[in-house]
């Protein structure tokens, strides 16, 4: 990797080209200037207008899902009040997908989901710890269609770069990103928007 390729490389995350983030170094977020810190103080004052929106798609995932048999949306737990920053479903194991013969099929070349900055090209299809086969199929099927997801973040101790630090875990973390997906819940999505996204994703599902 030449080396303002590298220096760029570390100043945006230090991601490995993979659908979900993998992490060999660590790496950095240099890229707010002035201008992108005075755009989000002044975000602050549509705060509220922006959390009342993603609360409403929310609504439209958790109803939408409800009759779809093997997807489970994440929502929030009694006692406690979500601003779904991310609207997030589960993906049972046994659900099968169009396209899955297909996932993990080649190499990822460059960033995923939108993402900015440099990626390493690492080259290898499979990392130790992935999303499932049905969840790789259901983010490609939505990425055909044009509609950005990503799977769930992946555990720290699941990142080479921490591979030699102590970790106290019971396997809920990696079960979580085996069977998660991230959809698009920001403040330009609109209801026709997730009307579109809900039926990509039942369409996907075989059967």
């Amino acid at each position: 990797m030449a080396a303002k390729q590298k220096i760029m490389w570390y100043a945006t995350q230090a991601r490995e080209a993979y659908p979900y983030y993998q992490h060999e170094a660590i790496g950095y977020n240099y890229r707010m200037s002035n201008v992108c810190a005075g755009i989000g103080r002044g975000q602050m004052t549509v705060a509220e207008d922006h959390i009342s929106h993603h609360r409403h798609i929310a609504q439209m995932y958790k109803e939408a899902f409800e009759g779809v048999k093997g997807i489970t949306f994440h929502d929030e737990q009694e006692g406690m009040e979500s601003n779904f920053w991310l609207s997030t479903i589960l993906l049972d194991e046994d659900l099968k997908v169009k396209g899955e013969e297909q996932a993990y099929a080649e190499a990822v070349q460059g960033a995923v989901g939108g993402a900015a900055g440099v990626v390493h090209g690492g080259g290898s299809v499979h990392t130790d710890c992935e999303p499932n086969r049905n969840v790789e199929a259901m983010r490609l099927a939505l990425d055909k269609e044009q509609i950005e997801s990503r799977p769930l973040w992946k555990p720290m101790h699941k990142q080479p770069v921490y591979k030699d630090a102590p970790a106290y875990v019971n396997g809920v973390s990696e079960q979580l990103f085996r069977q998660g997906l991230c959809l698009p819940s920001g403040p330009c999505v609109k209801d026709d928007d997730v009307k579109r996204i809900i039926d990509t994703i039942v369409n996907a599902i075989e059967g």
